[in-house]
């Protein structure tokens, strides 16, 4: 049995090294006479209780060196002092504005309704769709743009950098799992250079379309009532005939999505039985898989360490070679790449709770319930 689980893990190890090629890196090169052009970008960003990441937003903006831009904040009926927060600070942006959300629709999940709005306000060829915890390098749009234009992209998306730095023990274990569910579960080939639905991917802290193809997908009002309104609007992108990219972004964004573990439990349970199409089936095998292929390793480790049967512990040298190579890619504190075990464990109660929260009581995210 071992020698077989060690061959099975030599493969995937393989698969993820391979896999891992055909995602683009994100980086900005020399300007060619014909990208110095300039058509103008709407960055479109809704806040709904974020007063913290006003100040660290604009800071980041304020630095992106791409000069034809328009600023455009919405103010998602928050309970703290996101939109005091906001006129204080909106001065320090060229051509920016804020617009008060609406009242939230039957139906439509928040902040698919935020960004419909957003979009009914954008007057650029591309529109940028950001999430407020986010934090850009000053050359991002410059990058995305050398991406965009030559191969005539309808969408661009990338899992940005997620620093897990701080005392949420939960973000240590499962926010860098998110970079180890596209490099391992998605052929990035088929994602990215092919046009089929099903492998797609998307990030909705980092969405970067052309105009073009957000209006001929119907934009957010198509998937109004989506909890996985990325990978949505990307599938839909697609469908529509665009080609699109799952780059690399992590030299040009990172993205602190949590701070506390409630938050931590309450964002990815939201979204992680969702994100596979509600199927029991495959939720199911994706519990059987990471029981065998990440957390058995460990306990097989042990009892080759109190044995010395030094064959019983190449298994998680193998899983932990995988998350090292795969956290270097995300650049992630590699140390994390140790509590794989941990980390698949939390994973999997995670998406059992996800499972039942979607036959009881629904998803709940910043005061609003979703079924």
């Amino acid at each position: 049995m071992i020698d077989i689980l060690n061959v099975g893990l030599g493969f995937i190890l393989v698969w993820v090294l391979i896999n891992s090629f055909f995602m683009p890196r994100l980086v900005k090169r020399p300007m060619e006479q014909n990208d110095q052009e300039q058509e103008l970008v709407s960055i479109l960003i809704p806040m709904r209780n974020e007063e913290n990441n006003v100040a660290p937003l604009i800071h980041s903006l304020a630095r992106l060196t791409y000069q034809n831009v328009e600023f455009i904040f919405l103010n998602d009926q928050s309970t703290d002092d996101t939109l005091l927060r906001l006129k204080e600070m909106i001065h320090t942006l060229p051509n920016a504005s804020v617009i008060e959300g609406k009242e939230l629709p039957a139906k439509w999940v928040g902040k698919v309704h935020a960004c419909h709005q957003l979009s009914r306000h954008a007057n650029g060829h591309y529109f940028f769709f950001l999430d407020a915890d986010i934090t850009l390098q000053p050359h991002t749009i410059e990058a995305l743009l050398q991406q965009v234009r030559p191969k005539h992209l309808g969408l661009v998306s990338g899992f940005p950098k997620f620093p897990v730095k701080g005392t949420a023990w939960l973000c240590q274990l499962l926010v860098p799992m998110q970079h180890v569910i596209i490099y391992l579960h998605l052929p990035l080939f088929l994602a990215n250079y092919t046009r089929m639905p099903m492998a797609s991917a998307a990030h909705g802290s980092f969405l970067f379309f052309s105009r073009t193809c957000y209006e001929a997908i119907g934009g957010h009002k198509a998937i109004y009532n989506s909890l996985t309104e990325d990978i949505q609007l990307m599938r839909n992108s697609k469908k529509a005939g665009f080609t699109t990219r799952l780059v690399n972004n992590t030299g040009v964004a990172s993205c602190v999505m949590y701070d506390t573990n409630g938050e931590v439990w309450a964002g990815f349970s939201k979204n992680s039985f969702p994100g596979i199409g509600r199927s029991y089936i495959l939720g199911g095998c994706l519990l059987l898989f990471y029981l065998v292929a990440f957390v058995a390793p460990f306990f097989f480790a042990l009892y080759g360490l109190l044995t010395f049967h030094l064959q019983f512990i190449l298994p998680y040298v193998l899983t932990v070679l995988m998350m090292v190579w795969i956290n270097a890619q995300a650049k992630q504190r590699l140390v994390l790449s140790l509590l794989v075990p941990f980390s698949a464990l939390s994973l999997m109660s995670l998406l059992l709770y996800s499972m039942l929260l979607s036959k009881r009581a629904g998803y709940t995210w910043k005061g609003r319930v979703y079924k």
